[in-house]
C-alpha cells in the first residue's frame, strides 16, 4: 500500500483561512446592524382616554410612515394568535430608573420614571453586540463600553454613534406587551 504524503499547510495559509472565516462570521452577525426594530406606541386604549388601571404608559415615537426608519414594523412572528400582543415582563419587575434586558427577545425594557416604560433594541449600534446591563440610568454594552440613555436610547458615551432603535410596546394590566 502506498501512503500519500501531504505537506502541512503553511502558517500563511492557515492564517488566511482563519481570517476569511472570521470575516464571514462577522458579516453574518452584522447583517441587521443599524436596522430599527420598531418604534414604541402609546398604551392608551382606543378613543384617546388615559388607561383606567393606572398602568404606566409606553411613550409613543415615530410617525407611522413606512418611509420613516422609526415607524413601527410588522407584528412579530411569535405574537399570540387573535391579535393579542406577547407579554414581555410585568411593570412591577422593572425598577424605576433602571430596566431589564431580554436578550432572547432582542429587547431592553426601561422605566425612566414611575409612569413611563420604554423599549429599545438590545443590539448595540456600534458593533452589533447585545447590551449587557442597565445601570445608573444607562444601558451599557460590555463589548466596547458604549452607554445609552434609558429615557430615549440616545448615546451617552463610548464608540457608538447612533441611538438604540426603539421597539413598539404597550402597557396593559400591569404587563409590558409587544405592540
Amino acid at each position: 500500500m502506498t501512503e500519500e504524503h501531504r505537506p502541512c499547510p503553511s502558517r500563511r495559509a492557515v492564517l488566511c483561512a482563519t481570517g476569511a472565516l472570521g470575516v464571514t462570521t462577522l458579516l453574518a452577525g452584522c447583517q441587521t446592524y443599524g436596522q430599527p426594530v420598531a418604534a414604541p406606541v402609546a398604551a392608551d386604549p382606543p378613543g384617546g382616554d388615559a388607561p383606567a388601571s393606572g398602568d404606566p404608559v409606553a411613550e409613543p415615537a415615530g410617525s407611522g410612515d413606512p418611509a420613516d426608519p422609526d415607524a413601527p414594523g410588522e407584528a412579530p412572528d411569535d405574537a399570540p394568535a387573535g391579535g393579542q400582543a406577547a407579554a414581555l415582563a410585568a411593570v412591577a419587575d422593572l425598577p424605576v430608573g433602571g430596566g431589564r434586558i431580554l436578550a432572547d427577545r432582542g429587547v431592553v425594557l426601561t422605566r425612566p420614571t414611575q409612569e413611563t416604560v420604554k423599549a429599545y433594541s438590545a443590539t448595540c449600534t456600534h458593533a452589533g453586540c447585545t447590551v449587557t446591563r442597565v445601570d445608573g440610568g444607562t444601558i451599557v454594552c460590555g463589548c466596547h463600553n458604549s452607554t445609552f440613555d434609558i429615557a430615549d436610547g440616545s448615546v451617552r458615551g463610548g464608540p457608538a454613534g447612533s441611538p438604540l432603535p426603539p421597539v413598539a410596546v404597550s402597557v396593559r394590566d400591569g404587563q409590558v406587551l409587544l405592540a
